[in-house]
């Protein structure tokens, strides 16, 4: 088994830190990215790579990024689920880069849903 770098260290701290962030309440959104295979054939890994690009550039450090695979509606991927604390979760669809970024700055850190982009709002429950 190949030694860990340090680089490696801090990626597995970081990641341990963004997971206690999120258990402990104290992020502000978390942000799901569909990968399913469906889900990045129809560009997810782009949609993915443009918002940690802004998350990165923008320095916020209370959202959480994290995937999930095919969320079941193959035909209006990419899509992403927003979070935000104390609000129901919202799911994007058809998103493109330039889309997920317009909901991270206006849904996630200005708190305006997307009304073009969004599909529905609410938990997906049964009973």
């Amino acid at each position: 088994m190949a030694r860990l770098s340090i680089d490696d260290l801090k990626k597995i701290r970081e990641d341990a830190k963004r997971t206690l962030t999120l258990r402990s309440g104290e992020a502000r959104a978390k942000i799901i990215v569909h990968m399913g295979t469906c889900g990045i054939s129809a560009g997810a890994r782009d949609v993915m790579g443009a918002l940690l690009k802004e998350i990165e550039k923008s320095k916020v450090t209370d959202v959480i990024v994290t995937t999930s695979g095919c969320a079941g509606l193959c035909s209006r991927e990419p899509m992403a689920t927003v979070e935000l604390a104390g609000q129901t979760p919202v799911k994007y669809v058809d998103l493109k880069p330039e889309g997920m970024l317009r909901v991270y700055r206006d849904h996630v850190l200005g708190g305006k849903i997307v009304t073009d982009l969004a599909l529905a709002s609410g938990c997906e429950t049964t009973g």
